[in-house]
């Protein structure tokens, strides 16, 4: 009876003990790397890290670095944190070199899910060059006579790209007879007039993407930077969030449930940042110090009451 009385107060001790300093939620380690490119916020690697705009977006595979949207997947070349722009690479994609088309177009183009949309979409600076569109695509539509949305973005356009060597004829260009009859080989776009790079809906065999990042323009579309730079944006409220987080040695993430923000700290996870919570935490511990004294003496009294003589 005693020996059991006693087994049973210890183990109540040890409770009390061990509860107010046991982490619900280990840290994460969430900055990571792929290859030569480093993942940080808002980006991630793993569930609850990073900002929830951009979750189940980025995939490690082999070493490659791979983001995944509703068109399809692409490798990423580059991730500029400055800038906030991702150089994306689609291997169905044409370039000066090589033109590949299809019946039912090749590339995956660009289309974002609408949730995703306020947070990454192609740079103003990027222009998507697309290949032969049909002259019932939606690009040559509600637009009477020439007044089509062909156009040069960053001194880039189809003008130029005929002058590419993978052309093995040169249309004729801003001299081709626009409209129903004969539509342009080739109708460079700014992402914004479209929204959303449906090779299939667009009714277009292929498309070709090039970007600038110089402020003066390329000379000449052999030297064009081409695959798809990509703008990302955070809400400026998740922003503040972060920096107050990060400048009390937290993680920025989420909760995986509720997409709410969470600071990842040393041994616990906050809503805010990890002062307040290191606080709580020591506050708790405090509060309970009292308790466990409190505890150890009433069961040095119960052992003395039961002792034998």
């Amino acid at each position: 009876m005693i020996p059991t009385l006693s087994l049973l107060l210890a183990f109540l001790t040890f409770q009390i003990w061990i509860e107010p300093v046991t982490s619900d939620v280990p840290v994460s380690l969430c900055r990571s790397f792929c290859g030569n490119l480093t993942i940080d916020y808002p980006f991630a690697l793993r569930p609850g890290c990073g900002h929830p705009g951009f979750r189940d977006l980025l995939f490690c595979i082999n070493g490659m670095l791979m983001l995944h949207i509703a068109s399809g997947s692409y490798r990423v070349l580059d991730i500029d944190y400055a800038y906030k722009g991702l150089i994306l690479h689609d291997p169905g994609m044409s370039d000066c070199y090589s033109l590949i088309r299809t019946a039912s177009g090749s590339g995956n183009g660009f289309i974002v899910e609408p949730w995703r949309a306020p947070y990454l979409e192609p740079a103003p600076d990027n222009v998507f060059m697309l290949l032969g569109c049909r002259a019932e695509s939606p690009l040559f539509q509600g637009f009477p006579g020439r007044h089509l949305p062909c156009r040069n973005v960053s001194g880039m356009g189809c003008d130029e790209y005929y002058a590419c060597p993978a052309w093995d004829f040169k249309p004729r260009g801003r001299e081709s007879v626009y409209g129903l009859e004969s539509p342009p080989p080739c109708c460079s776009v700014p992402f914004g007039v479209v929204r959303a790079i449906n090779l299939s809906h667009l009714g277009c065999e292929g498309y070709s993407s090039a970007y600038s990042l110089a402020p003066l323009r390329p000379e000449g579309p052999g030297i064009w930077s081409y695959g798809i730079r990509v703008s990302y944006s955070v809400p400026a409220d998740h922003s503040d969030f972060c920096r107050a987080c990060q400048a009390t040695g937290g993680l920025c993430g989420f909760d995986a449930a509720t997409q709410g923000n969470m600071c990842l700290c040393e041994g616990w996870n906050s809503t805010s940042n990890c002062d307040s919570g290191k606080s709580l935490g020591m506050s708790m511990e405090q509060a309970l110090s009292p308790a466990i004294l409190f505890g150890g003496l009433l069961i040095s009294i119960i052992m003395q009451i039961f002792s034998p003589v």
